[in-house]
């Protein structure tokens, strides 16, 4: 009935190994101080550096989201998930984000609380907690840098990292401001502020997530115009019941009924219109079902 295109599974693997390494080193590193900077958070009474050490646990959940969903993605497919494991990433990706709303929301609360009754904090603890984070932030974000333009779960992974270093930036200037002025009320603000500057993008992760589990187009594909591509291919006079969609962050499926042209052969057709989705979209797998007349309302046999 179609044609159907498997994908390049050894640069997938390949990829993934190297990921999963640069995850699990990641991972590691922040696990540790995320425990340091908790103990630190209680020592030295530090609002920011709490909201920090929450944000080094999402850090820490995103990279071991993103680990085990390499390691599980890689299982098989079988006769109950034909399509394997490989959207459990998304569901963890969407998981991590619930989570980080959860920690913003608390880190809020207790911050406005903070200001209404500021709490004596040890700015010198908290300085040298926070120059240790943003060491190990850096080198994690180099460890990511290379896998996240490939993958939406290192994407993530590398997003919290990155504005982690950015709270660490933050506690840092705060505990210089405290340790300068005596004014206690800066640990809350930095703690809040660190909260909202995370808001945002822990939004667009569930905004992406949840497309690919609604089965939404791709983001970098535009319908009308695979559309338009289909209905333009040499010996197709017709196109319905198209569908784009993606099982994770990196691939596009496609299937599609193409009414023949007179005089024109259903496995040319195929052949021509799975390349050019191909070249064109970089569509690998496409289910083509070729019609001499258009199908009512259920798919018609082709000849």
């Amino acid at each position: 009935m179609g044609a159907g295109h498997s994908h390049g599974g050894h640069s997938h693997h390949h990829t993934a190994g190297a990921n999963s390494r640069r995850l699990a080193l990641a991972l590691t590193l922040t696990t540790i101080f995320l425990i340091a900077e908790v103990i630190g958070a209680y020592v030295f009474n530090s609002l920011a550096l709490l909201s920090d050490a929450a944000h080094m646990f999402t850090d820490a959940a995103a990279l071991g989201i993103a680990l085990a969903a390499i390691k599980v993605g890689q299982r098989p497919a079988d006769d109950q998930r034909t399509f394997g494991y490989r959207r459990f990433e998304i569901l963890a990706a969407a998981f991590n984000a619930l989570l980080l709303f959860a920690v913003a929301g608390y880190v809020l609360w207790e911050g406005v609380a903070r200001f209404f009754a500021p709490t004596e904090v040890e700015s010198i603890g908290m300085l040298v907690v926070a120059a240790i984070g943003l060491i190990v932030n850096l080198i994690s974000m180099r460890l990511l840098s290379a896998g996240k333009d490939k993958s939406l779960n290192v994407k993530g992974a590398y997003l919290e990292v990155w504005a982690d270093m950015l709270g660490s930036l933050g506690v840092i200037a705060g505990a210089g401001l405290i340790m300068l002025t005596g004014w206690q009320w800066v640990d809350p603000v930095v703690a809040i502020g660190i909260g909202l500057w995370v808001l945002p993008r822990t939004w667009m992760l569930l905004k992406d997530t949840t497309r690919i589990l609604l089965e939404g187009v791709p983001r970098h594909l535009s319908l009308s115009e695979v559309r338009a591509a289909i209905g333009a291919a040499p010996g197709v006079s017709g196109v319905h019941d198209l569908h784009v969609w993606s099982l994770t962050s990196d691939d596009a499926s496609l299937s599609v009924h193409v009414e023949l042209a007179p005089g024109a052969t259903a496995e040319t057709v195929r052949i021509h219109v799975a390349a050019m989705l191909r070249e064109k979209f970089g569509i690998d797998h496409a289910t083509i079902q070729a019609e001499q007349e258009p199908c009512e309302d259920s798919p018609a046999l082709h000849p």
